[in-house]
């Protein structure tokens, strides 16, 4: 399998970025490969395009848009990393979804908006927070994120929505012990939900 990891953290280093690296060596652990896309290492440029919307006149998405098309048409799982800012995920990654998994090439077919090009597919998604767990769940901010982007995401591109695994309470200072048990919750993961399926 190919798994495209697509992380959004302007921190390299941050427990964001660890949960990258954590699920893309447990994937290559399992003979998988993986295109890793570093959305702020790459500058990605998350405006939408006037020409780049659906039924544009001209429809032309630009050179960057095409690019990152080319390198994930041929992956069969999506893995979306990111934290949450205000209860959502970060302006870069909605950006990347908007031009990229935009009309052409996740949905669109026939020239029908709500019809899915990525069907077969798979989606997983790890989000994390300074606020717990629990208060997310409460407030339905935790839900809410689910819905927009993994339900309705899943559907419109005619992905299967795998699992959503979100981690509450990473703050600065979280101990190294928190961290690795957390980590290892990913290498579980990617066991539990592609170890027996062969990688190409």
């Amino acid at each position: 399998m190919k798994h495209a990891i697509i992380f959004a953290h302007p921190g390299a280093e941050s427990f964001t970025g660890s949960v990258a690296q954590a699920y893309a060596k447990a994937c290559e652990a399992q003979g998988h490969v993986t295109v890793m896309r570093d959305l702020y290492r790459m500058s990605f440029n998350p405006c939408l395009k006037a020409g780049e919307l659906p039924f544009a006149n001209p429809f032309c998405p630009e050179n960057d848009v095409m690019l990152e098309r080319s390198l994930l048409k041929d992956c069969d799982v999506f893995a979306f990393v990111y934290p949450l800012w205000l209860n959502s995920p970060p302006a870069i990654i909605k950006g990347y979804l908007e031009r990229v998994f935009g009309f052409g090439f996740a949905y669109g077919a026939g020239g029908h908006s709500y019809r899915p090009l990525l069907t077969g597919r798979k989606l997983i998604s790890f989000s994390s927070s300074g606020a717990p767990a629990n208060w997310l769940k409460e407030t339905g901010a935790l839900g809410a994120v689910q819905t927009l982007f993994d339900a309705y995401f899943a559907e419109l591109c005619g992905l299967k929505a795998l699992e959503h695994v979100h981690v509450g309470g990473v703050v600065p200072g979280a101990s190294a012990e928190f961290i690795n048990a957390r980590l290892q919750d990913v290498q579980r993961k990617v066991a539990e939900h592609f170890g027996n399926q062969t990688g190409h």
